[in-house]
């Protein structure tokens, strides 16, 4: 089986969710909340990117995707790499105001074809380099890739499901 393969596939499957869950909606629904204290469609999608940006560029040694071009303007936020969305609280998840679907979309394309690039210059030996060795046992290049793919997997579930309860 060729690891890097499935990655490729599980990683491809991330942004069709996503327009599912955004695509149509206009801004006032992408930052509907449909509880106190929940998640907004907008947040979702975007921490899901910028989590997968944030990520991907440290373990290939690149720049963020986010920091090249003008995509926090279109979230209302300022350019902060560190800013991924961990840890927000409910007034800092309604502070990500994107302009539209389509700016949602058009990040996690990028970010999504930043994956792809760096995916595609790996081979599955290389999935059993450490990357971080700060946890019992150290993380390997596959685990981390395998980790990011599931929070996206789960946030753009979750952003399905809020895209359902907002009636849309």
């Amino acid at each position: 089986m060729d690891g890097v393969a499935v990655l490729v596939e599980a990683f491809s499957r991330v942004p069709d969710a996503a327009r599912r869950a955004a695509r149509g909606l206009t801004p006032e629904q992408l930052v509907a909340v449909p509880a106190e204290g929940a998640n907004t469609i907008g947040w979702l999608v975007w921490h899901l990117a910028r989590g997968q940006d944030a990520q991907i560029a440290d373990v290939a040694g690149t720049e963020q995707v986010y920091l090249t071009g003008a995509w926090a303007a279109r979230f209302g936020l300022d350019p902060d790499g560190d800013d991924t969305g961990y840890g927000h609280d409910p007034a800092a998840v309604r502070a990500v105001r994107p302009e539209s679907a389509d700016a949602l979309l058009d990040y996690l394309d990028a970010v999504h074809a930043a994956t792809l690039a760096y995916l595609g210059t790996l081979d599955d030996a290389d999935l059993d380099r450490v990357v971080d060795d700060a946890w019992d046992p150290p993380v390997t290049l596959g685990v981390r890739l395998v980790s990011i793919v599931d929070d996206d997997v789960q946030h753009v579930g979750q952003a399905g499901y809020v895209r359902g309860l907002l009636g849309a």
